[in-house]
């Protein structure tokens, strides 16, 4: 009984898809969320995973916001989690070039297709910050807002398990202190009226 949104996680090339430079800021990748709405965002979904992969590969496959604009069409775009282009922007304080990249992303999508992601996580220190500011630029600029949860497994009991798997990743043992560690970030797969009680102001 549930129903699929085919969709992709994608990595923002900050100096465009062909800049493979050794510096920080070609290795830096901002998350967006592409979501397809029919048929015709489906094939353009799949376009822009193919030349993440071929075109714009490095250390991850990435797109840029040119190419991105290209294969738009039926596409729903979510500004993802503070790892994302516009909260990365809030969370540094620069409001402007947030609401600047907020523009062009409007621009890129069809009226209504782009949303600025709010999210639950207090154990994440910067999370009430980038979502007062996307809510501010949400305002200013006629943009929708979606609640959003990042999900790595159903059941919060689920939570010892994905440890595991990252410490495999990772190469680390459960014990060590100096490890990655998402125990603490409720990644579970929250109900309707859980995420309605995180967001009751923004229903």
């Amino acid at each position: 009984g549930i129903k699929p949104i085919i969709g992709c996680e994608m990595y923002v090339a900050p100096n465009g898809l062909l800049s493979k430079n050794s510096d920080t800021l070609d290795r830096k990748r901002h998350h967006l969320i592409l979501l397809a709405k029919n048929q015709i965002g489906y094939k353009n979904l799949m376009r822009l995973i193919s030349i993440a992969h071929l075109d714009g590969f490095y250390y991850k496959p990435r797109i840029d916001r040119p190419t991105l604009k290209k294969y738009a069409e039926g596409l729903i775009g979510m500004s993802a989690c503070a790892e994302g282009e516009i909260p990365s922007a809030v969370i540094s304080g620069d409001l402007l070039r947030a609401e600047k990249l907020a523009l062009e992303y409007k621009s890129i999508f069809e009226p209504g297709d782009f949303y600025l992601e709010i999210q639950h996580h207090p154990k994440f220190p910067n999370q009430a910050l980038a979502n007062q500011g996307l809510i501010k630029i949400a305002q200013k600029l006629s943009l929708p807002l979606v609640a959003t949860n990042d999900v790595h497994y159903v059941h919060k009991d689920d939570a010892a398990i994905q440890d595991i798997l990252l410490c495999i990743q990772t190469n680390k043992k459960v014990q060590d202190l100096d490890r990655m560690n998402l125990m603490d970030f409720e990644l579970d797969l929250k109900s309707p009226k859980e995420m309605a009680g995180h967001f009751p102001e923004y229903p």
